[in-house]
């Protein structure tokens, strides 16, 4: 047998074992799962929806728990130097009303669609100016809500380190920047970074975090160079979830969790530019069910479902609470 023989044995036999290890197999049942949801005053806005009406009905008709709060830096500063917090302040206080826990997403790109929601007034500024501004937003926003009981964990941007939506810029270095300056100015809580559920190993999140966020995507819209698309199903098995996290928790002794849990639509377009009949090609009542039955099997402790705007879309707009009435047995059971 020759040299190069060998060799393309010895890296097909690694090959099968990285298979095996992480597609083959169960991750173990995890009891008392905590659920919560993303809530985007954006997103209910967008949708044509009394954001203060979805928000409440999440917390009162739900009862959901945990939220992950999207908030985004262009809404907060529309002008330098000028800060309006009377929204996230309501928002903050009701949770705080009700014991309810929440995440506070902060940085540019905090997600929904562009993702990174930069000022008009920053556009026009160089990446330094940019990421100047950036630190003085997190400043303000750290200091003003770092003594409210509701808020577990500060979340520095989302998905900072995985390329998509409109950005001006991607930094590694930056992101430590963030975090520490977080952790400077409240060192009680833990720092959630996030990163791609799939197309990542959760590495540069891990070293940066102190928890690792990460996204579960399950039935959404795929296109080439903008040319050619499709709808593609992850062929990823909850196992594979599990093993990841077991390699982060082994070489950098952090936990993982999932922050967006697919249930909402992902279409060619913004979902609510297409017809309903082009939403439930990736979001229905099956799917739904099958994304939390398909979460249950990731051996993961901690879920924030995406998409809870739509769900009171569809009951109120649609008459369609097919989807709201699940969810609302996910959040009482």
């Amino acid at each position: 047998m020759n040299k190069m023989l060998k060799i393309i044995i010895l890296v097909l036999i690694v090959l099968f074992i990285i298979f095996l290890y992480f597609f083959i197999g169960k991750a173990p049942k995890q009891k008392n799962i905590i659920w919560g949801v993303n809530f985007s005053q954006m997103q209910a806005e967008n949708l044509r929806l009394n954001w203060r009406e979805v928000y409440l009905a999440l917390l009162d008709d739900l009862s959901v728990k945990n939220i992950k709060l999207v908030t985004n830096w262009d809404f907060i500063e529309g002008t330098k130097d000028s800060y309006y917090f009377d929204d996230i302040d309501w928002q903050i206080n009701e949770a705080e009303s009700r014991g309810v826990n929440l995440i506070y997403v902060v940085g540019m790109k905090t997600g929904r669609w562009p993702e990174c929601h930069v000022p008009r007034w920053a556009n026009g500024l160089s990446k330094q100016q940019q990421q100047q501004e950036i630190l003085k937003y997190i400043k303000e926003v750290v200091l003003r809500y770092k003594n409210s009981k509701s808020i577990i964990f500060w979340q520095v941007e989302n998905e900072p380190l995985f390329k998509f939506g409109e950005c001006p810029w991607y930094d590694k270095n930056f992101l430590k920047k963030e975090a520490e300056l977080v952790k400077s100015l409240d060192s009680a809580r833990s720092i959630i970074v996030s990163d791609s559920g799939e197309q990542s190993m959760w590495f540069g999140a891990a070293k940066i975090g102190d928890i690792v966020g990460i996204t579960m995507y399950r039935k959404v819209w795929s296109n080439i160079n903008n040319i050619f698309g499709f709808y593609i199903k992850s062929f990823l098995p909850p196992v594979h979830y599990w093993r990841k996290a077991q390699i982060i928790k082994k070489m950098f002794g952090k936990d993982v969790i999932n922050t967006e849990l697919q249930a909402e639509p992902w279409a060619n377009e913004l979902f609510y530019d297409v017809p309903l009949k082009e939403q439930e090609k990736t979001m229905n009542l099956e799917q739904f069910k099958e994304n939390i039955k398909y979460a249950k099997e990731t051996g993961l402790k901690e879920f924030y479902l995406w998409g809870a705007e739509w769900w009171y879309w569809m009951k109120e707009n649609q008459r369609q609470p097919a989807i709201w009435n699940e969810a609302k047995k996910l959040f009482n059971q």
